[in-house]
């Protein structure tokens, strides 16, 4: 083997190399070069194996030569690279590309159900009061929604309230005061909640009635609280929902409070019935193993549809129910 040999194999082999590098279409082909010419096992290293045939003399300037060829090469690959990846960024660019001056694709927003918003508008007030929120099935026995609340069978003031009864002697709940009562069964005084939720009564549907309405209803059990409790919690509730606006408490009657009142606000120069509220009757109490010599409890709730037919000038209760678009886009 003669130096002239192995010097003009390199040579050929940095043509061969320089031209396959300039017609490699990928990355990935230029990777294959790379390895296939100066790689471990490459064409450049299969070549310098015969420097061993060589004199000490000789070796040296084969080396020099060798070295030559490689970074001439490894020029080459790294034009090639740069070249590839921009032409790779220029084509993802282009694909990529967006005519903004074109129009945009619409899809109109959901918005949230005026009833839906009322409540949540509602429960965030109470939470702030230092309320905690529970519900219950709507689904209830007798005893949840009638006789734990000091209504027997026989009180006049099931009339009232007359439901859907169930063929297994379950009915639909006329009240979310039945969540009040699974809750003082689970829970020790003090408690604060709110109890939001549907509800049901046999009642013929018009522009003010529904048999399927949605009610919140709040309770408070304590030591020491008073009716006077009562009024400051329900006047700041009043204020924050419809702002300050004269209100009124007038003697009225559930059986489940003693005393009981209704709450009328004045709205645009009318008196109009919001709520109804009293303190927890002591049998209430006693329903639930509280003891009521030593703990005192208020509670309130009102419709829902109502305050929102007050608040949107909603002239019928069935439209929130009609699914009208036409209707609810309006909120």
């Amino acid at each position: 083997m003669q130096i002239s040999d192995i010097e003009t194999q390199l040579q050929e082999l940095r043509q061969t190399a320089t031209e396959a590098i300039a017609i490699a279409e990928s990355l990935e082909k230029l990777e294959d070069l790379r390895i296939n010419y100066l790689g471990k096992k490459g064409q450049v290293s299969k070549i310098l194996g015969a420097m061993g045939k060589l004199s000490p003399e000789e070796r040296p300037k084969v080396g020099a030569i060798a070295n030559e060829v490689k970074q001439a090469i490894q020029a080459n690959l790294d034009e090639k690279r740069s070249n590839l990846q921009a032409a790779e960024i220029v084509a993802k660019l282009q694909a990529e590309t967006l005519d903004v001056s074109m129009p945009g694709v619409h899809r109109p927003q959901g918005k949230i159900h005026p009833l839906n918003g009322l409540i949540d508008r509602a429960l965030d007030i109470f939470v702030g009061l230092g309320y905690t929120t529970c519900t219950g099935p709507e689904m209830e026995s007798d005893y949840y929604n009638f006789e734990a609340l000091n209504t027997p069978p026989d009180h006049p003031a099931r009339d009232m309230q007359d439901t859907f009864y169930l063929p297994d002697g379950n009915l639909m709940r006329t009240h979310t005061s039945s969540v009040q009562i699974r809750y003082m069964e689970k829970n020790e005084p003090p408690i604060r909640i709110v109890a939001p939720g549907r509800v049901y009564r046999r009642d013929t549907v018009d522009a003010t009635h529904a048999a399927v309405f949605h009610q919140i209803e709040l309770l408070a059990v304590d030591k020491g609280l008073r009716f006077s409790d009562l009024k400051g919690t329900i006047k700041e509730f009043l204020r924050q929902m419809f702002g300050d606006l004269p209100i009124r408490f007038r003697a009225s009657y559930f059986p489940f409070t003693e005393p009981s009142a209704e709450v009328d606000l004045e709205w645009n120069g009318k008196w109009l019935e919001v709520l109804g509220c009293g303190m927890v009757d002591p049998n209430v109490l006693q329903a639930v193993g509280y003891d009521p010599e030593k703990y005192t409890g208020f509670a309130a709730g009102f419709g829902v549809e109502r305050f929102a037919m007050v608040l949107h000038q909603i002239d019928d209760i069935r439209r929130v129910y009609a699914s009208d678009l036409r209707f609810l886009q309006q909120f």
